[in-house]
């Protein structure tokens, strides 16, 4: 059997917490500065992996939940690239017929 040693930081942009950390001395909290909520990539990233491996799904056990999860990792690093914030520009349109108007 092995156990953690060391301290564990969790960064969050919540102060609901307080009480719960001042009885946990290992866990150090760090919180996102306000206003840079871009900081946290969890929930976006998190709603990809829930749609993912979890939408629809009814599980009968943690080993469901852990082949669901592997699987949906595995497909979602297969098709990785970066993260690219907002929508991308939409196509500038071009001219279907240009007029000449001769006076």
């Amino acid at each position: 059997m092995w156990a953690w040693t060391g301290d564990i930081y969790v960064v969050t942009d919540s102060l609901s917490t307080r009480t719960w950390l001042e009885d946990h001395p290992r866990i150090r909290h760090a919180f996102i500065p306000v206003g840079a909520c871009w900081l946290n990539l969890q929930e976006g990233w998190w709603r990809i992996f829930r749609k993912a491996a979890l939408a629809g799904q009814s599980f009968a056990g943690p080993p469901e939940i852990e082949q669901a999860t592997r699987l949906a990792t595995s497909q979602l690093n297969a098709r990785a690239r970066p993260w690219i914030w907002g929508r991308p520009a939409p196509p500038t349109r071009r001219l279907r017929r240009r007029y000449l108007y001769i006076l």
